[in-house]
């Protein structure tokens, strides 16, 4: 392959990136808030969650929110959802663009793809920059978050009392100031923010799947016991601060109607397991799709690997039992032992190949990163040394 066709390909792979681009993208670079890769954190952090959760105090200030049953400060959800998820998903796409970038790069570093199937592989990474970069999708998700996403949030909210958000009157719910910027702004930025993750989670695994659907260079032997695809389950590892948020969110619910309504802990162990488990299928689950692949992959090397040790094992046999007395003085310092131990680790190798390309310390490290915000509820029935104390048990 020529040098220019070369940095033709590595270029074409490092156009993939599931952040740095659409419209919305567009508008934070033209606001100095966004830096070509991802850069500005900080500032497009503050200014972000600024806008969403510093008018909210400000109104509640000015139209005296201590007279309201639940205050701004003992809303536990709203607190959490804007102080704590929201900046884990921005946050996430720095750390998403940093970990998808190689490993799209890495199916042709690693000669996982093969030459005749190059086209195609980049015919896949422009379809998803096609897809990311679509207006007419991140319209329909403000179309979304303004339509089904305001009908879910006003299901979910039942105001019996004066709250920081609305009163009731007569029956009838009236907003306050803050309400009003929080139900027609700040509740639709957050969700428009997460439902453009659940967009982008599509695009990455819709890439993988038209990927698994080329001819790949899989090899039984290899180490990672996943014919070489293992990394995929690492680069898995870059959804974590999603998974956090939405660890964060459920926490918050839960806390909210164990301090304030009473409820016990729990009863929400089985929401807590379902969550994790359920966010495990999601960001997990897709790399099935290369399982058929693999599986041929072990098939086929159990098979070649098979005849080769039966044929090795049988000139071994005849060399060094058979006809022991004539070799007798050879044994020592032969190298035919050794190669009969490397042919038996290489059989092993393939017997333990997977035919998925992560492995249970993938699944715990996502499951902690969305368990950890549960954590704390434990709070709420032990004290502070009574936790950490069964924790360390739980450990050690």
């Amino acid at each position: 392959m020529s040098l220019p066709t070369l940095e033709r390909i590595e270029s074409k792979e490092q156009d993939f990136s599931l952040v740095l681009g659409g419209p919305l993208y567009q508008a934070l670079r033209k606001s100095r808030l966004e830096g070509g890769a991802g850069e500005l954190l900080l500032r497009r952090l503050t200014v972000i969650v600024g806008i969403v959760w510093l008018p909210l105090l400000i109104l509640c200030a000015v139209t005296d929110f201590h007279h309201a049953v639940e205050s701004f400060f003992r809303d536990i959800e709203t607190q959490v959802r804007f102080l704590v998820a929201l900046p884990a998903l921005i946050l996430a796409e720095v750390i998403v663009n940093a970990r998808l970038m190689p490993a799209v790069r890495a199916f042709s570093k690693r000669k996982l793809i093969f030459p005749e199937e190059l086209p195609r592989f980049h015919a896949a990474i422009d379809s998803a920059m096609r897809l990311r970069n679509s207006v007419p999708i991140e319209i329909g998700l403000i179309v979304l978050v303004y339509t089904i996403g305001q009908l879910t949030w006003w299901k979910h909210i039942l105001v019996g009392s004066s709250t920081w958000f609305a009163t009731t009157t007569d029956g009838h719910l009236n907003l306050t100031p803050a309400g009003y910027w929080n139900v027609f702004f700040s509740v639709p930025a957050f969700q428009f923010i997460l439902i453009r993750w659940y967009l982008r989670l599509f695009v990455w695994f819709r890439f993988l799947w038209q990927v698994s659907r080329l001819k790949l260079h899989l090899i039984a032997t290899h180490p990672d016991r996943a014919g070489g695809l293992s990394f995929l389950g690492k680069t898995s590892y870059a959804f974590g601060p999603i998974l956090f948020a939405q660890g964060a969110m459920l926490s918050a619910m839960i806390a909210t109607r164990v301090l304030y309504n009473g409820e016990k802990l729990m009863s929400y162990k089985l929401d807590a397991i379902g969550l994790i488990a359920f966010f495990l299928a999601v960001i997990l689950g897709p790399l099935m799709v290369f399982s058929p692949q693999l599986a041929q992959t072990k098939r086929k090397g159990l098979a070649e690997y098979g005849t080769l040790a039966n044929e090795y094992v049988a000139e071994f046999e005849k060399k060094w039992v058979l006809e022991a007395p004539s070799h007798h003085d050879e044994m020592m310092g032969s190298g035919d032992f050794q190669s009969l131990a490397d042919m038996g680790n290489s059989y092993e190798v393939v017997k333990e190949m997977r035919a998925i390309p992560f492995g249970v310390q993938d699944m715990v490290r996502l499951a902690y990163a969305t368990a950890i915000p549960l954590l704390p509820l434990g709070l709420t029935m032990f004290s502070l040394d009574e936790l950490v104390t069964q924790l360390l048990k739980t450990v050690f």
